[in-house]
């Protein structure tokens, strides 16, 4: 069974940092690219970052380049994202994905919530 469980979201303040995790089981993680979306109530989930299945790729969405950091620990089965500076704007759903785009493959986790606030 297919599972991704993301974790360490919560509430902040603004310009604070919070750290996500996301534990997979049920697949071969290093095997998939992973990546970062978050979602507001009432508009469309957005890709804040993606990881090759090696590491070696990384990439960003532009709003949060030089402040969100992702990585990942293929011997944990672990994906991270470092969120740094944090804004008020960005207080979301955060998921966790694993896609194989030759296979026509998309996993998702149900999320963890992340509140920007003072």
């Amino acid at each position: 069974q297919v599972q991704l469980v993301e974790s360490g979201g919560g509430l902040v303040q603004p310009g604070g940092s919070l750290r996500l995790s996301c534990v997979a089981s049920g697949f071969t993680f290093s095997n998939y690219v992973m990546n970062w979306y978050r979602q507001a109530p009432g508009k469309e989930r957005e890709l804040v970052a993606g990881i090759s299945s090696g590491g070696g790729v990384r990439n960003y969405a532009d709003s949060v380049k030089g402040r969100f950091t992702i990585s990942r620990d293929n011997d944990k089965n672990t994906l991270y994202l470092q969120m740094n500076s944090l804004k008020t704007e960005e207080t979301d759903e955060y998921f966790c994905n694993a896609r194989q785009i030759i296979y026509g493959i998309d996993y998702w986790g149900k999320g963890t919530l992340v509140t920007v606030s003072s």
